[in-house]
């Protein structure tokens, strides 16, 4: 049950960070104020930052890991843990998934350019402005 736990962080971490970006995109399409903020956007673009960097460095996701460590077998997943594995882990070579997260990378820092966030008194992080 605990690898299970685990395994549904990894898919909420997926989730923010990939729905982050989409958020964020569709936010400043729709002038959703809430997307520009600085602090969770930071914490948005060290969160790809961390697994591009992880990828880079052949260094396995240490969630992934610990998931593994806390399963006898593959075959200890409860039906919802069989499911939310197959939205988590892909069957792809390894050097697809680096070009994806670095790529990923690059459009969540394009991101922050063309969609500065704020300040917490109103004010860009960016010189570039885009209302």
């Amino acid at each position: 049950m605990l690898a299970d736990l685990v395994l549904a962080l990894h898919l909420a971490f997926v989730v923010f960070v990939v729905g982050g970006f989409g958020l964020v995109l569709a936010g400043a399409a729709l002038g959703w104020a809430w997307v520009r903020s600085a602090r969770l956007r930071a914490i948005h673009l060290a969160a790809m930052a961390l697994v591009a960097l992880e990828s880079l460095a052949g260094i396995a996701c240490p969630l992934t890991l610990l998931e593994n460590a806390l399963r006898a077998h593959e075959d200890s997943r409860s039906f919802i843990g069989r499911w939310v594995a197959r939205l988590v882990y892909y069957e792809l070579p390894e050097w697809l998934f680096v070009l994806a997260y670095v790529a990923f990378l690059a459009a969540v820092v394009a991101a922050w350019f063309l969609i500065p966030p704020r300040q917490a008194r109103g004010t860009r992080l960016s010189s570039a402005h885009h209302d």
